[in-house]
């Protein structure tokens, strides 16, 4: 498993549709309002593995949110990566920050992912950009050092991110080099 979390409105469900374009089968349901999504929801990908999309933190999430969410993160064994999705536009935030360092708490990898950088000017998304890897590099120890820039409305990245997916769930293995 595989999942996604973040504050609200930055984006899980429309990164989630994005990275199943090529899945017709799989249907991904996206609102207009934000903090639509009140409990985790589990997409299977065939028998390869399966992503959970989280509701989100901060603004409009839903009550149980902590002890849904921790009891999650804490007791799935299966789990091989955290998607904590983060606004391009806007940067990490205060509530960014706690689900950082409640991941970091937990000991859990994860993977920090820009969203909506279609919406960002080149230099907010750079300046933001740099912000971000100092605080992973200084503040950091569960967390992936490659950031991943996506836009789910252009496709920026989607197919990186596609890639990194299936990588960590051994769905693409490494080929052996002498």
């Amino acid at each position: 498993q595989v999942c996604f979390i973040g504050r609200s409105n930055v984006g899980k469900s429309s990164l989630i549709r994005a990275l199943f374009s090529l899945t017709p089968e799989v249907e991904i349901r996206v609102s207009k309002k934000p903090g639509h999504t009140k409990k985790m929801n589990f997409f299977n990908v065939g028998k390869y593995f399966t992503l959970v999309d989280m509701p989100g933190y901060g603004y409009r999430a839903p009550q149980d949110f902590v002890e849904m969410v921790e009891a999650y993160l804490q007791e799935r064994h299966t789990l091989k990566r955290t998607f904590l999705l983060v606004d391009g536009v806007v940067g990490l935030q205060k509530t960014d920050h706690i689900g950082i360092e409640m991941l970091e708490e937990f000991g859990i990898p994860y993977v920090l992912v820009l969203t909506k950088i279609d919406r960002a000017s080149r230099g907010l998304l750079l300046k933001n950009v740099l912000e971000i890897q100092e605080f992973v590099k200084e503040k950091t120890q569960g967390c992936f050092p490659q950031l991943f820039l996506v836009s789910s409305l252009e496709f920026s990245g989607v197919h990186l991110l596609r890639c990194f997916i299936a990588h960590v769930t051994g769905n693409l293995p490494v080929a052996e080099t002498n």
